[in-house]
């Protein structure tokens, strides 16, 4: 049974999708437009993750928060809890494996989506600003959860065992990239088990199930959803792809 926060909080996951993924799960994408995706994806939140969280982080939320943001903050910026690389070089080395020059995807000269600048202006506003919990949920249920979100917690979502899920990865299927290079899938799964529960356990164990404060975290949550969609549909206008 999920308390009502939950239930508000998974029922935007449900509607963490976008038509974008079939394109990007699929083969026929240039290295331009895949360059476009990764540029956007390291430049907006990757790169900076342990930095956000870090924000939420010195807001002094509770010691077990303080712990469980800790380790995420630890493992995204060292990767001593999984593979000893931060997850932004993990996510490089990708990037390298498909061949993409990295000043294609670092360069700071080159200009992003509106809708993506705003969506990092969100992220930057929710987790310096407190409630420290609003931080919390936007950062760790919504921008590291996904679509799967309600079949993990309810242990239905079954997962290819780690070798196989890398030899069916859009990435090394389609474009290329050799499994050694995809290590960031290896970490993510040696972690994101664990970084899953103490998300929810950090939002719904530290404020009521109903209130102002619960009403803050949901309405902080949603406006993520809104700003990651168009933020999405801003990606694939510069990838020049389109619905359908």
């Amino acid at each position: 049974m999920t308390s009502r926060l939950q239930e508000r909080l998974l029922a935007i996951m449900d509607r963490k999708n976008h038509w974008a993924w079939t394109h990007l799960t699929g083969p026929g994408l240039t290295r331009d437009q895949l360059a476009v995706h990764f540029r956007h994806e390291y430049r907006v939140y990757v790169r900076d993750f342990p930095v956000l969280l870090a924000r939420v982080l010195g807001q002094s939320p509770p010691a077990p928060v303080r712990s469980a943001l800790a380790e995420n903050l630890f493992e995204e910026q060292t990767g001593k809890l999984s593979l000893g690389a931060s997850h932004p070089d993990l996510f490089l080395e990708m990037i390298d494996g498909l061949g993409i020059p990295r000043a294609a995807i670092e360069d700071e000269s080159i200009p992003l989506e509106p809708e993506a600048r705003a969506y990092r202006t969100l992220l930057d506003r929710v987790s310096a600003a407190p409630p420290w919990v609003v931080g919390a949920a936007v950062l760790t249920i919504f921008v590291e959860g996904s679509v799967h979100e309600r079949a993990e917690l309810e242990g239905r979502r079954e997962v290819l065992p780690i070798e196989e899920a890398l030899r069916a990865h859009p990435m090394v299927r389609h474009y290329g990239c050799p499994p050694e290079q995809m290590r960031l899938a290896r970490a993510h799964r040696a972690v994101e088990g664990g970084h899953r529960r103490d998300a929810w356990e950090m939002v719904l164990g530290h404020l009521p199930d109903e209130g102002p404060t619960a009403d803050a975290v949901a309405s902080a949550v949603a406006a993520a959803h809104a700003a990651w969609v168009e933020y999405r549909d801003g990606v694939a206008r510069a990838m020049g792809l389109r619905p359908g």
